[in-house]
């Protein structure tokens, strides 16, 4: 029988030999998914001889990261801003650097009360979920094109006890009509890849992750053309636009704000000092 020290080695092998990056790495996190323990408790482990069943969905489970399938899609889930989100082929993988969109939001808003939130773009619901986590009070909407993106981010809003505190709406954005209903914080993590950038993509994005969360299939500035002219119908005066940023775009996007009565505009550069959040506050 398989030893859990065997077991790894011998997948990290294999992965290598694929072309996985952080071959180890990955056949570690695999594995201590099934035995459901951490990573690290493995090297408490090494001697411990794997169950049958265990040795099947293992071999099933590397054999589909050898396929460049994404880790997230394996095991089902991810960690964000330090909460667990199911996740599906339905939703793009939340990315750390998104973080970062939230983490500005909350360190500015964290003591104020009664805020309306509206997130376009949903996915997974990571950002109105850890919103609502972190903003006790907060009254958000999120809005997603894709009824199955909007099935994970109900059932990841109910995994996290937020449920009460957001409305999920299935639309288009461009076709919603808020009437007279203003917000306070517009915040968006949109499709911001070219469509000339999208081919040169990891294999593990381009094969498995949903497009229409990556792509405008144009310029990669779209949606902010569209979300920066409809944001003077959705947001008060004085209410602030919070939007993730594809690498270079910051001075393109920074113009639609301007063009759009936008002022107090903020760019926020990333851990590799990318400028990846940019701000503005609605005049």
């Amino acid at each position: 029988m398989l030893t859990v020290l065997e077991s790894v080695k011998l997948s990290a092998d294999y992965l290598e030999k694929k072309g996985i990056e952080s071959p180890r790495l990955n056949a570690e996190l695999l594995l201590s998914e099934i035995l459901k323990c951490k990573r690290l408790d493995l090297y408490l482990k090494f001697d411990q001889p794997l169950k049958e069943h265990e040795i099947v969905k293992y071999r099933d489970w590397i054999s589909r990261r050898g396929k460049f399938e994404p880790l997230q899609y394996i095991t089902g889930k991810v960690e964000f801003f330090g909460l667990t989100f199911n996740v599906t082929p339905d939703v793009l993988i939340p990315r750390p650097e998104t973080e970062l969109l939230v983490e500005e939001i909350i360190k500015l808003f964290g003591g104020v009360g009664g805020l309306k939130i509206i997130d376009i773009g949903t996915g997974s619901g990571n950002i109105p979920v850890a919103l609502a986590k972190n903003l006790s009070d907060a009254e958000i909407t999120a809005v997603d094109v894709s009824e199955k993106a909007i099935t994970v981010a109900v059932e990841n809003s109910r995994l996290n006890g937020v449920e009460e505190k957001i409305e999920f709406i299935h639309s288009d954005f461009n076709q919603l009509d808020f009437g007279t209903d203003r917000f306070d914080i517009l915040v968006s993590n949109p499709p911001y890849i070219s469509a000339d950038e999208y081919p040169t993509l990891q294999t593990e994005i381009t094969k498995y992750e949903p497009s229409i969360a990556l792509t405008d299939a144009a310029d990669g500035l779209n949606f902010y053309r569209t979300i920066t002219a409809k944001s003077n119908a959705i947001l008060k005066t004085g209410g602030k636009i919070f939007l993730e940023l594809g690498q270079g775009q910051h001075d393109k996007v920074e113009v639609m704000l301007r063009q759009n009565n936008f002022s107090d505009i903020k760019i926020i550069k990333d851990y590799q000092q990318i400028e990846r959040v940019i701000t503005g506050e609605l005049k």
